[in-house]
């Protein structure tokens, strides 16, 4: 199967993300109005889609000032699709995407078992032992 890179969902393809993401234990529950709003916020769109049918097969997004910091989120790969290199395949466009040339320090979250898959881009989990990476979840904060 051949891929193509693009930069735009078409509203078929925000379908197709919001139905991807149910897939995946950490976005499982998305609503489709919700990432609507997430995607036009969002700074960089890196996807891919089948050559010949325009399907989704794997998404990433980054936030970024464009300077200092950027942080690569859901970077996911349709389930009948894995295991042909696709997650590289959207990674590697993330790092070689101009806007990231730039930027001093990219972040991103992953499981344990994830780990040795981004070290080939030079992550590095626990980069800093005095520095907490914390968060704040919306139902914690009310």
């Amino acid at each position: 199967m051949a891929v193509r890179l693009i930069d735009r969902l078409s509203e078929k393809q925000v379908e197709e993300l919001q139905a991807l993401y149910q897939q995946a234990w950490w976005s499982r529950g998305r609503r489709l109005e919700d990432v609507r709003l997430m995607l036009a916020a969002t700074d960089l769109i890196l996807a891919l889609e089948d050559a010949d049918t325009g399907e989704l097969v794997a998404f990433s997004r980054v936030l970024t000032d464009g300077v200092y910091r950027a942080h690569l989120f859901d970077v996911i790969v349709k389930d009948s699709h894995r295991g042909q290199g696709l997650g590289k395949a959207i990674v590697e466009a993330a790092m070689a995407h101009p806007v990231l040339g730039q930027v001093e320090k990219v972040a991103l979250w992953c499981r344990p078992e994830l780990v040795p898959f981004y070290e080939a881009w030079g992550f590095t989990a626990d980069p800093w032992k005095d520095i907490h990476f914390m968060v704040r979840s919306r139902e914690k904060a009310s």
